[in-house]
């Protein structure tokens, strides 16, 4: 993968599945790649384990507002069912959404991650996947859902990458290696 790649995570500061933002940040990170996480708050950010536990605190880089989406080579939404929820209430993180899908830059959205892409109004036409709970959201909103590991759209003149769930991690960290391999849309 290109060494000059940066990534840009988002997040909410409390609810966002532990290792749906860590194992892919962790992974890009070792492999070079440059990854900032943007959070709703400047607060640390409080994971859960399965939606219940307690996980591990992370310090964000930055807040959603402070980030410039031009200087970003893919858009990572990790899941967590009150993270998806809360974020896509989020006016900046619905915006970073359709400003990565309207230049034609990769997202990589897991379990119920996507919930951010039907509020941004950027799935009608795509074929994706997600937690299973997620499924009549996307259809309605003009989806094609699917229950695979990984479903890769490049639909609409951008590259969605989609996983169901931290059981799909090891496919879902490929397709963000091979979508960060991939030429930039023109």
């Amino acid at each position: 993968m290109p060494h000059d790649s940066k990534a840009l995570a988002i997040v909410t500061n409390y609810g966002v599945e532990q290792d749906e933002l860590l194992v892919p940040v962790r992974h890009l990170r070792d492999d070079g790649v440059h990854v900032d996480i943007a959070a709703v708050e400047p607060g640390d950010i409080r994971t859960l384990v399965h939606d219940k536990e307690p996980g591990e605190t992370v310090r964000p880089t930055h807040t959603l507002s402070e980030v410039d989406p031009a200087g970003y080579d893919l858009l990572l939404i990790p899941g967590g069912t009150v993270n998806a929820d809360t974020l896509r209430l989020n006016r900046e993180a619905v915006e970073l959404v359709r400003a990565f899908s309207g230049t034609g830059r990769p997202i990589a959205a897991i379990c119920h991650g996507p919930w951010l892409l039907v509020e941004a109004g950027v799935v009608d036409g795509k074929r994706l996947t997600s937690f299973p709970s997620l499924r009549t959201d996307l259809t309605n909103a003009g989806a094609e859902w699917s229950d695979e590991p990984l479903v890769e759209d490049d639909t609409g003149g951008w590259h969605l990458v989609t996983s169901r769930n931290p059981g799909d991690l090891g496919p879902f960290i490929r397709g963000i290696d091979a979508a960060l391999r991939r030429p930039a849309a023109a």
